[in-house]
């Protein structure tokens, strides 16, 4: 009887995909997932690390190829039964740069892991929420750089732009099959993409001085408060937002930490 309590409860626990799970935002969100109690199916070029303790399974899976993400989404399905979550986090920052000076491979490389990338996994995932009864949570991971232009950063700033439609409209042909769909800006989160902005030259990035000043206050927010945001958001059924009538998705940004209790001292 023990046994069969414990596999039910297993069975309750929901089933989150993540891709881009080796480092940064990826890395950090399977952590506190795993802590949460969640069953986790985990991604990336490389085969990610599964956390401690974690029931997780986990795949070399490179996102610009839909065999290889239907492959890994079957994977999943086969050891779990069902996703219910699925976060397409894998991206990549591009050329940096003015647009004029990008090389054409550097730019389509940044389309095809940010906006197709993001198509493959989405696509999957609305296939699987199609075949099994029960609402299913999709949360690409968008950017401030969808709405504020930066000057340097023409892919970033125009797939993540395109991510957020691309949201929307799944949301709209999904609706009746019970998917939810989610554009999250996780805001300024430190990981080595934040290291690499910050040593960009000014005449590559003009407003890198914007972040340098975020690091030097330690203004960052953590991979566990997008993750607890994410739950509370759009995954937890009891608190989860859902799209206005007429619409296809919900946007929004995680909000941003309190300021660090020494910074009004340090300015003072």
């Amino acid at each position: 009887m023990a046994d069969d309590h414990d596999r039910g409860r297993a069975a309750r626990r929901p089933v989150v995909v993540v891709t881009g799970a080796s480092r940064g935002i990826g890395a950090g969100l399977a952590d506190s997932f795993a802590g949460a109690g969640y069953r986790l199916g985990l991604c990336a070029r490389a085969v990610p690390a599964a956390p401690e303790g974690a029931d997780a399974l986990t795949a070399a899976a490179d996102v610009t190829d839909p065999v290889a993400v239907d492959g890994f989404a079957d994977e999943v399905v086969r050891r779990f039964g069902r996703i219910d979550v699925w976060v397409n986090n894998a991206g990549v920052l591009g050329p940096v740069g003015p647009l004029a000076d990008a090389r054409p491979a550097d730019l389509a490389g940044a389309v095809e892991t940010n906006l197709l990338g993001v198509m493959y996994g989405t696509a999957s995932f609305a296939r699987h929420v199609r075949s099994r009864p029960g609402v299913g949570s999709l949360v690409n991971l968008s950017s401030g750089a969808a709405t504020t232009a930066y000057r340097g950063w023409a892919a970033y700033c125009a797939s993540k732009a395109a991510v957020e439609m691309l949201t929307e409209v799944v949301g709209l042909e999904e609706q009746k099959s019970g998917l939810l769909a989610y554009a999250v800006s996780p805001g300024v989160v430190d990981t080595d993409m934040q290291s690499l902005i910050r040593a960009t030259p000014a005449q590559s990035f003009p407003d890198v001085e914007r972040f340098r000043r975020i690091h030097d206050d330690g203004a960052f927010a953590t991979p566990d408060q997008v993750a607890r945001c994410i739950v509370d958001r759009c995954i937890d059924p009891r608190t989860r937002l859902r799209s206005e009538p007429g619409r296809g998705s919900v946007a929004f940004r995680v909000p941003s930490p309190p300021a660090p209790t020494w910074r009004s001292r340090r300015n003072s």
